[in-house]
């Protein structure tokens, strides 16, 4: 495989936003119709074809990935995350309790569901995500490495629903 992918490939450019391909055409035909050779060295001055498509990079803990979305025709389908649904589920169940219900401080409501009250204010929070991002956490469409602790435990998480996209990965 490292031999066929140094006979047609050029050259990688990598760049924070955007990763190219520089392809060699004549010898990825060659070897489509079996007819490469040992020695390529006639096709060495052949033009090559860049293909581009972007990238983003995303820090997860201390190091940095580079993530090509939507690429992958053979990618299982999306499974939704059980734990991130059961947390929004009950920051909807907090919310509409405080709101709609009228019921009470946060302090008791936390006490009657044998949560502390740090916690339960955490949880609360992602009531207010942007309904889009809502979706599609419910959809299984979030973003790789987003959990349900990395979203509840998350102490900069912005109320702008733009700003949120951008903090968690949907932007």
């Amino acid at each position: 495989m490292r031999a066929i992918l140094l006979a047609l490939l050029q050259r990688v450019d990598m760049h924070p936003d955007e990763v190219t391909v520089h392809l060699r055409p004549r010898r990825l035909i060659a070897l489509l119709d079996d007819h490469i050779t040992a020695d390529p060295g006639s096709l060495d001055n052949e033009p090559t074809l860049p293909i581009s498509h972007p990238v983003r990079l995303l820090r997860a803990g201390k190091e940095v990935r580079m993530v090509i979305d939507h690429t992958d025709p053979f990618a299982p389908t999306p499974k939704p995350d059980p734990s991130l649904i059961k947390a929004i589920g009950r920051a909807h169940r907090f919310h509409d309790m405080l709101i709609k219900r009228n019921a009470g401080r946060y302090a008791d409501l936390a006490k009657a569901e044998k949560l502390h009250r740090s916690y339960f204010s955490q949880v609360l929070r992602l009531a207010y995500l942007a309904p889009d991002i809502t979706a599609a956490i419910l959809e299984g469409r979030q973003p790789e490495g987003l959990t349900a602790t990395l979203l509840i435990e998350n102490p900069r998480l912005p109320p702008s629903w733009e700003e949120q996209r951008t903090a968690l990965g949907f932007a």
